[in-house]
């Protein structure tokens, strides 16, 4: 007999008669005659109730190992349910134990801090946050492939290890080998120059843009920033789209667009985790998310934005001043307060942006933008890129980069130019506002921070 996920079951309109299921104890509850057990298999929030007689064939022998933790196979009748909460509910006929969980495991029935949950990333799957949480990042992995598929972009899969350093920040992870305790360097480099782990795909993203016209990429990205906040993470995924003949407008569409379909697809195929999350983690969460989804974006340049915030006199942390990047705060103020709706700011000072951005015609601004939505702030970034060869060439002198070390880069501007556009969408972020969890350690299996590479 074929194992059926507990989530098919609960949704089942009729009864599926005789079955079996599969999935691990949540809790028991024992009387002489029978005893209750709680499966989860980890298709769903719910648990599934199943009625083992005392009948059975070696009850009393699998019964005593049935503990929180416990993995088990269960063949019954699907029948209707006498208790609350639940339409369907199974008469055991065979309890087979697959595995048992030992006295001391770790998640019983009670509360457990996140921290404390962050130390055991191996279990927490098991817990009904974190399972909900990882229910989630599938589903919005599949709706963003869906997304561009839809739209005939083609899924390009750049590299890891790059020797360029696409922001220009230096902030990133040297790759080496290692004879022992040695590392080798200079001449004895494994690629006969230095590597790194790549902070984007976006440079090699334009390759294929320039070839396919509407590519996207989605991998992990690293950063070596020692930064310890909630929002900042060693490891994280990146979703970026680059666009043959796009300018900012279009990418600004794109960018929109994007965000309202994830959040409409979550709201409509994960309703039950985001319930839930309401419910535990962030109660004003299903409000927000159907704002975003029926609300139009505003659209305000970088230069009104800061007018804005100064005209405010509200007080905040970081000063507002022309040619900073905004902060968390001054974005979750022009969403939450000002404007009360998503917005996109544009057009962003040359001197705090990247060398590969198109420099408007004002000389001062580059073609810029950043999505910022209720609750996180910016959830995308992006721009027009510089198609220009003679700006482009400027810029790398101007940003202290070599021509040489960017000459396949610079070809694309020798070799058939188009103007292009694209965008970064931080995966984890857009998790941590999908779901209202707050830190980003919270929204990927096995967080890499700085002092902390467990698992």
């Amino acid at each position: 007999m074929s194992r059926i996920s507990i989530v098919d079951v609960l949704k089942s309109d009729s009864s599926p008669g005789e079955i079996q299921v599969m999935g691990w104890v949540r809790t028991k509850r024992d009387s002489k005659a029978f005893s209750f057990i709680e499966l989860n298999d980890g298709s769903c929030l719910a648990n599934f109730q199943v009625i083992a007689d005392a009948t059975l064939p070696g009850y009393g022998e699998f019964i005593a190992h049935l503990t929180t933790g416990a993995s088990v196979a269960v063949t019954g009748k699907v029948v209707e349910s006498r208790g609350k909460g639940q339409r369907w509910e199974m008469q055991a006929s065979s309890v087979e134990l697959l595995g048992k969980a030992d006295e001391d495991f770790p998640l019983q029935k009670k509360g457990h801090s996140m921290e404390f949950l962050r130390s055991i990333a191996h279990l927490r799957p098991r817990s009904n946050l974190f399972g909900a949480v990882f229910r989630v990042r599938s589903r919005m992995a599949y709706s963003i492939h869906r997304f561009f598929q839809e739209r005939g972009f083609v899924c390009v899969h750049t590299p890891i290890i790059t020797a360029l350093d696409c922001e220009g920040a230096g902030e990133m992870f040297r790759v080496v080998t290692m004879n022992g305790e040695e590392i080798k360097l200079g001449d004895e480099e494994f690629f006969g120059k230095p590597s790194y782990l790549t902070v984007s795909g976006q440079l090699e993203g334009e390759t294929y843009a320039c070839a396919l016209s509407d590519i996207y990429t989605f991998g992990p990205t690293f950063r070596a920033e020692n930064s310890h906040t909630s929002r900042h993470a060693s490891e994280f995924w990146m979703i970026e789209p680059e666009m043959a003949f796009c300018d900012l407008i279009g990418d600004m569409d794109m960018a929109e667009a994007m965000v309202k379909y994830l959040v409409k697809d979550a709201l409509e195929n994960c309703a039950e985790d985001l319930e839930f999350f309401g419910k535990f983690v962030d109660k004003g969460l299903i409000e927000r998310l159907e704002f975003v989804r029926d609300r139009p974006f505003e659209r305000v340049s970088y230069a009104e934005a800061v007018e804005i915030l100064i005209a405010s006199r509200a007080k905040f942390e970081f000063p507002v001043e022309y040619g900073h990047n905004l902060q968390s705060e001054h974005e979750r103020f022009l969403t939450e307060t000002h404007f009360q709706c998503p917005i996109t700011v544009y057009n962003y000072p040359a001197d705090i942006k990247p060398f590969y951005m198109r420099k408007n015609d004002d000389g001062k601004t580059v073609a810029a933008m950043d999505v910022l939505v209720p609750g996180i702030g910016e959830i995308v970034g992006g721009s027009q890129r510089e198609e220009r060869l003679d700006i482009l060439r400027e810029n790398l002198v101007k940003h202290g980069l070599s021509e040489k070390e960017y000459e396949w880069y610079v070809d694309l501007r020798r070799f058939g130019t188009v103007p292009h556009a694209g965008f970064g969408l931080g995966f984890e972020r857009l998790l941590m506002f999908v779901t209202g969890v707050h830190n980003i350690r919270d929204v990927i299996p096995f967080p890499r921070t700085p002092g902390s590479a467990e698992f």
